[in-house]
């Protein structure tokens, strides 16, 4: 079997990739699309046809006195069509807002998606306020441009030919030269200064990512920047990426400003040459009062909307950047994927094999060094070893949110990289040495580990934690909130709550990093008895500092620096008075001590 990942996004997207992404969400809601492109051309059709009513209104009103009739079809035919711009605009506007809305939910959930499919590696090196950001702008973004696009752009240009068609075939050709001469200049101009005008929204961009990552890193870790008095220092780093950011800002309004001057000069060249033309040929008796007054009834229906074309490109390019560093989170490649042929583990017991694995997370910083362990089914092995032994790799290789270097890892004799990770993970439960909570109450932290859970049943994991009884005492019970990352609980608290949750999945397979280290003595064996208990019954990965807790263990592993240096039972290891037993020595005599 040949496993494989994909590789990293590329940087960079150019406007026709983001489109493209863009599009098959959108094509999802077709039917809508048409009827709605249908509405905009039955609107667009109607609101051309308006002047020529109203041409032939003032052409017949204009006549002597003595033969002058009300033009009732020319008022019927302009009502209608005014009717008819309005009736089918707004029925354009009701049929496509489920597109957006329904692209922009799709597209949403996907990325959240994907997100979690991506490795834990990934994660750890990403900011959140600036991913969150990104994720802000450009859900945002889609709406605007599938808004401007269908509503703005696609209604002008169909406008502007039509209008073209019309004077070319009612009028001699410099009506329409001049007319799309203009048209010509404005979006040549329009996109040669919009294209330069990007650098600075992108710059905008960045710099507002990165500002925002710091203000939420620097929140989240409000205690640390209290205990060392640093909330200067915070507040001039991130006023300094502020600073960064307005200068861009400032660039960005003046060659704004710069391209709206060329816009307005180019519209008044064009206004001024077809009402010169219009007038000449009154004067001449080639046109009539009415031919003015159509005109000068498209000049104002053409350019309104063409001047305001101007500031819908740069709003869909500025979307469009907004869009890409969305879009490219999509594409971010998974490091760990499923194998095509990938099938579910079930199991209700469950052995583990390490054979000779090799691990970094890095390429030139090795972790693990042919690591060979063996756990069968309903027995427990204790790792130990110095801090940064590799002792907590175990358990992210185990659950694979990493792929080994070299080796291979076995649940029932099947490697687990031919399993599904969410039936892989489903068998495992972890308590972690850092517990983080959600920003919820103890009830929803403790049902996270099965949220089809009954509440009798997370109260029975809550009474083995030993932690129900504090629950009860509270003013809230299990309603208690437990504020951002479980602030309001004590490390011991939420420790107590992690283990609960772990209990309440009762998988095949636990894993206790470090699972007591944050209660004191008389919890910890309260819950150490309880844990015991549980570990008879599957088989347990213990990753331990305080060595007392794991005498009962079949099996202890001593790692250092990656390797395994000795291996064996409590007694065993004792007798060869090797590393293990120098640790048991050291946390006796501190024991003794306290």
């Amino acid at each position: 079997m040949k496993f494989t990942h994909r590789g990293p996004a590329p940087a960079r997207r150019n406007d026709f990739q983001t489109l493209k992404s863009l599009l098959p969400y959108v094509w999802q809601f077709k039917w809508r699309v048409i009827t709605a492109i249908a509405c905009l051309v039955a609107a667009k059709v109607a609101s051309v046809v308006l002047p020529l009513y109203l041409k032939d209104i003032v052409d017949q009103l204009s006549v002597p006195a003595t033969v002058l009739v009300l033009p009732v079809a020319a008022l019927l035919g302009y009502g209608f069509a005014r009717l008819a711009t309005s009736v089918f605009g707004e029925l354009r506007d009701a049929l496509f807002a489920r597109v957006t809305q329904g692209s922009i939910r799709r597209i949403a959930a996907q990325l959240f998606k994907h997100l979690f499919a991506l490795s834990l590696r990934f994660h750890m090196q990403r900011q959140t306020g600036g991913l969150s950001r990104d994720i802000e702008r450009g859900t945002k973004g889609i709406g605007f441009l599938l808004n401007f696009m269908v509503f703005n752009i696609l209604p002008t240009l169909l406008e502007i030919s039509m209008v073209a068609a019309i004077l070319l075939w009612r009028y001699d050709w410099p009506f329409a030269v001049v007319t799309l001469g203009t048209i010509g200049a404005y979006i040549l101009f329009t996109l040669l200064v919009t294209e330069k005008r990007m650098v600075y929204r992108r710059s905008m961009n960045d710099l507002d990512s990165k500002a925002n990552s710091k203000a939420i890193d620097a929140l989240l870790n409000y205690e640390t920047v209290k205990y060392f008095g640093n909330e200067g220092y915070e507040l001039d780093r991130y006023d300094r990426n502020l600073g960064k950011w307005v200068d861009s800002a400032v660039k960005n309004q003046v060659s704004l400003n710069f391209l709206n001057v060329g816009q307005g000069a180019i519209i008044t060249i064009g206004v001024t040459v077809l009402l010169w033309l219009s007038a000449d040929g009154v004067v001449k008796g080639d046109m009539s009062v009415g031919d003015v007054v159509l005109v000068s009834a498209y000049l104002t229906q053409l350019y309104a909307p063409l001047n305001f074309l101007g500031f819908v490109y740069r709003e869909i390019k500025h979307a469009l950047a907004d869009m890409e560093r969305m879009f490219a989170l999509m594409e971010q490649g998974q490091e760990v994927a499923d194998a095509p042929d990938a099938r579910n583990l079930k199991t209700s017991n469950a052995s583990i094999e390490f054979e000779h694995v090799d691990f970094g997370y890095e390429g030139n910083r090795q972790i693990l060094f042919d690591v060979s362990l063996t756990i069968p089914a309903g027995n427990t092995l204790a790792v130990v070893g110095s801090s940064g032994a590799g002792k907590s790799t175990l358990s992210r290789l185990l659950f694979r949110f990493y792929d080994v270097t070299a080796g291979t890892i076995r649940i029932n004799g099947k490697d687990i990289r031919g399993l599904t990770q969410a039936s892989l993970r489903q068998h495992i439960g972890i308590v972690p040495q850092d517990t983080v909570l959600f920003n919820d109450s103890i009830l929803y932290n403790i049902a996270y580990g099965n949220p089809l859970a009954s509440q009798d049943e997370i109260v029975q994991a809550a009474r083995a934690a030993s932690i129900h009884d504090f629950i009860m005492g509270l003013p809230d019970g299990y309603q208690t909130q437990v504020g951002e990352r479980g602030l309001k609980l004590s490390g011991g608290e939420k420790q107590r709550v992690a283990i609960a949750r772990t209990l309440l999945k009762n998988p095949p397979i636990i894993i206790l990093d470090e699972a007591t280290s944050a209660l004191d003595t008389r919890t910890e064996r309260l819950i150490q008895d309880e844990l015991n208990q549980i570990a008879k019954e599957r088989t347990t990965l213990i990753i331990a500092h305080r060595l007392s807790t794991i005498v009962d263990a079949d099996e202890i592993l001593v790692l250092d620096h990656g390797r395994v240096l000795e291996r064996g039972t409590h007694r065993e290891l004792l007798a060869q008075r090797g590393r293990y037993a120098q640790m048991w020595a050291l946390q006796q005599a501190g024991d003794d001590t306290d």
